[in-house]
Formats: C-alpha cells, sequence, structure tokens
C-alpha cells in the first residue's frame, strides 16, 4: 500500500510563497510520475503540474506555469511544490498523486493514489 503525505500548507499574503512537500513510502517512488492537483471550495479537482519518474519532464498547467515549480528527490521519496508570486485563486486544497504511467496526467483517472492535501489559502 503506497502512502502520500502532504505537509507545507499554510497562510500567505499575495506575491509571497510555499513549498509544498510530499512523501512517499515504499521503494519503488523512483518509478512513477507524480502530480499536483489542487481543489478550491464548490469547484472540480484541477491539474497542476506532473514530473516524470527521472525529474527531467514537467507540465505544467497555464495557470501556474512561470509561477510554480515540481521537482523530486528520489533519494528521500519526495516530491516538491515551490509556489511563488501566489494569489488569491491559488487559494485550495493541494493533493499530491502518484502517476499510473498512462501517456496522459492531466484528469484525476490517470493517478492511483492521492494524499490527504493541504491547505493553501492566498489573502489579499
Amino acid at each position: 500500500q503506497v502512502q502520500l503525505v502532504e505537509s507545507g500548507g499554510g497562510l500567505v499574503q499575495a506575491g509571497g510563497s510555499l513549498r509544498l512537500s510530499c512523501a512517499a513510502s515504499g521503494r519503488t517512488f523512483s518509478d512513477y510520475g507524480m502530480g499536483w492537483f489542487r481543489q478550491a471550495p464548490g469547484k472540480e479537482r484541477e491539474f497542476v503540474t506532473w514530473i516524470s519518474r527521472s525529474g527531467i519532464s514537467t507540465y505544467y498547467s497555464d495557470s501556474v506555469k512561470g509561477r510554480f515549480t515540481i521537482s523530486r528527490d528520489n533519494a528521500k521519496n519526495t516530491v516538491y511544490l515551490q509556489m511563488n508570486s501566489l494569489k488569491p485563486e491559488d487559494t485550495a486544497v493541494y493533493y499530491c498523486a502518484r502517476h499510473r504511467g498512462r501517456n496522459y496526467y492531466l484528469s484525476r483517472d490517470d493517478y492511483d493514489y492521492w494524499g490527504q492535501g493541504t491547505q493553501v489559502t492566498v489573502s489579499s
């Protein structure tokens, strides 16, 4: 069983930064791509970013491109999300998830294990 535990959320002013972490259990972390999603109140969970197994390839949604950076440390079984220039519209619960290994990574169905989420609140 894979467990994903997010941390690093909190309250920050607009323009500020936060770094989220997602620690994974198990010995096969480096065999899987990882993703971050977010869900704002009353909205669907949406794709934020994805990183390949090696960390060489990444992909971002247009809403966060240029502001957020995903990275991973396979030795620590951890994936990170550095969030800069935060905006009030970035307020949401952020979830990390393990990618199934398909050629697609934008849908929730492309991921099989999820963390419990961490709240990010950006004040204006």
